[in-house]
């Protein structure tokens, strides 16, 4: 994203974001796979300490539920949105709720999103051709606030939410005009610290490729 993103473009591709996958039609089971009927003695007892997500690979998207996700506020952004700008704003969100990550790689823009609430967005670098990033939603699998990459050559790769079983994951770097990734989501580094701590294992991240939803109920905060 090398121009400039005024306040409604924002709203309608940096907010909005959150919800592209409304109108791809899927069916989502909020990052996990449904378990098969058990007694509600097993079923209290498995709630009250979550399974860790399946594990999949890129090519293994996970389907979402088009009721997952109601956007109730968007964060304006005025002027320039650039590489290494990020915006962080939790005040009048809820302090507890589902959180969902949007990614659209076309806008080159992550949100956040609690509750239906947007507390965050931030520029983002994104796969190359020849490693580029999946389309899908992915459930966050793994977190990892002072991982190295095994894979290349040691480089790190701090804050990371591992989304996949092959590589990909959301994590801190030099987002810079030209930059790129294996893959991988690369945001603000302290922006990653954000939202590092407000993401837990299950959170959901659906990245799209310029999917957008109808942001107009959204109040701005």
């Amino acid at each position: 994203m090398a121009g400039r993103i005024s306040t409604g473009v924002k709203l309608a591709i940096g907010g909005g974001i959150a919800a592209v996958a409304l109108l791809l039609g899927l069916s989502m089971g909020r990052g996990r796979d449904l378990a098969p009927h058990q007694p509600a003695a097993v079923r209290a007892t498995k709630a009250a300490t979550p399974a860790k997500p399946i594990e999949r690979t890129r090519a293994q998207p996970v389907t979402v539920d088009p009721h997952a996700l109601l956007v109730k506020r968007v964060l304006p952004i005025d002027g320039p949105f650039r590489h290494g700008d990020y915006v962080w704003d939790e005040g009048g969100a809820p302090a507890t709720g589902p959180v969902i990550i949007t990614v659209d790689l076309k806008a080159q823009t992550l949100s956040v999103f609690r509750a239906g609430y947007e507390i965050g967005s931030a520029v983002i670098i994104y796969g190359a051709d020849d490693k580029p990033s999946p389309i899908g939603a992915f459930p966050i699998t793994e977190k990892d606030a002072d991982h190295y990459s095994r894979t290349y050559n040691n480089a790190p790769m701090p804050y990371t939410l591992r989304l996949t079983s092959d590589g990909v994951a959301i994590h801190g770097s030099d987002v810079q005009w030209g930059n790129a990734t294996h893959g991988c989501i690369g945001v603000p580094k302290p922006f990653a610290k954000k939202l590092f701590g407000v993401t837990k294992l299950g959170d959901l991240v659906v990245i799209t490729d310029g999917k957008m939803l109808d942001t107009s109920h959204a109040k701005p905060a």
